[in-house]
């Protein structure tokens, strides 16, 4: 039998892109909930409880009503901020290592990485494991972002056009209180909470993440193709020298990193799509892992690129 697939919030941006995506394939069988009912707690609960895998696109508070409303026999990814840093939901960054796949596997419940936070702890978790960063360093990072990543009320400010200050970057979070804060934090086993800046600009897609370093860069760059091996994470050949656009990876599901620098100062850009390993692709990444298919299934990437 198909696994059944439900998407409680399928309205908004993450949930509208997976039910896009999963729409197109034939392996699994998705559970939809009559427009007039999207908000009955009843008939959400119906559709739960006959899931094989839920998805949650939901406000925080709303995720975790779900979640407790949610048959205990249903696989759970939630898409929000609320599970991320709860030690009985698995993180589903798989590329990590075996211990975060093997719980990805095991775990009926999984928290989906936020998009600011893919590109730092891709950058930094390693950086922490292999000895150049320590856990007591304060990490500075920014990130460049598309506007889709500020949800349907950005969209369409942005969409609606004449307002000349969205035609420059923004940054934002300026109080340092930015809400992916926590899981960079814990995840990557940082004592300190990171120094971090978002900024948005004016294209719809597409994320770059910097962190900088006091290291050898070719070193930094051995170390970084030494720890990803398979899967949707990989690491540029060293010595890229053009600019780097944020929008570069729009449309695609894997995360590529590009060291530069020299001999004792480092950049690390994580470059991605905020609404692909960031967020759409990622979640659908994790449903395959939890179901048993192949985890490229359903994912624009290319297998083995470096």
């Amino acid at each position: 039998m198909k696994p059944k697939i439900y998407i409680d919030g399928q309205a908004g941006t993450t949930g509208l892109e997976i039910l896009q995506r999963l729409s197109k394939r034939n392996d699994i069988e998705l559970i939809l909930i009559d427009e007039d009912k999207r908000k009955d707690t009843q008939e959400r609960k119906k559709c739960m409880d006959a899931a094989d895998l839920v998805f949650l696109c939901l406000p925080d508070a709303a995720a975790i009503e779900a979640a407790e409303l949610a048959d205990l026999q249903s696989k759970i990814i939630d898409a929000s901020t609320a599970h991320r840093c709860n030690d009985a939901w698995a993180y589903g960054f798989s590329e990590l290592g075996g211990s975060f796949k093997n719980k990805i596997e095991s775990s009926r419940r999984v928290a989906n990485p936020g998009c600011h936070a893919t590109g730092f702890i891709s950058i930094v978790y390693p950086l922490v494991q292999l000895g150049f960063l320590h856990v007591d360093d304060a990490i500075t990072a920014f990130s460049l972002t598309g506007y889709s990543g500020g949800g349907k009320k950005m969209i369409a400010q942005y969409e609606a056009g004449g307002n000349p200050s969205l035609l420059a970057p923004q940054l934002y979070g300026l109080q340092l209180t930015h809400k992916h804060l926590p899981e960079m934090k814990k995840i990557c086993g940082l004592k300190k909470d990171p120094l971090f800046c978002p900024i948005v600009d004016d294209y719809y897609r597409g994320m770059a993440v910097s962190v900088m370093l006091e290291a050898d860069a070719q070193e930094v760059h051995a170390a970084l193709s030494s720890f990803y091996g398979e899967g949707l994470v990989h690491v540029q050949p060293f010595g890229y020298s053009g600019n780097i656009s944020a929008n570069t990876m729009a449309g695609r599901d894997d995360l590529t990193l590009i060291v530069n620098g020299r001999k004792e100062q480092t950049i690390v850009t994580a470059l991605f799509d905020n609404l692909g390993k960031g967020a759409c692709g990622a979640a659908i990444q994790n449903m395959n892992i939890m179901l048993g298919f192949d985890p490229y299934t359903g994912l624009n990437v290319k297998r083995g690129e470096q």
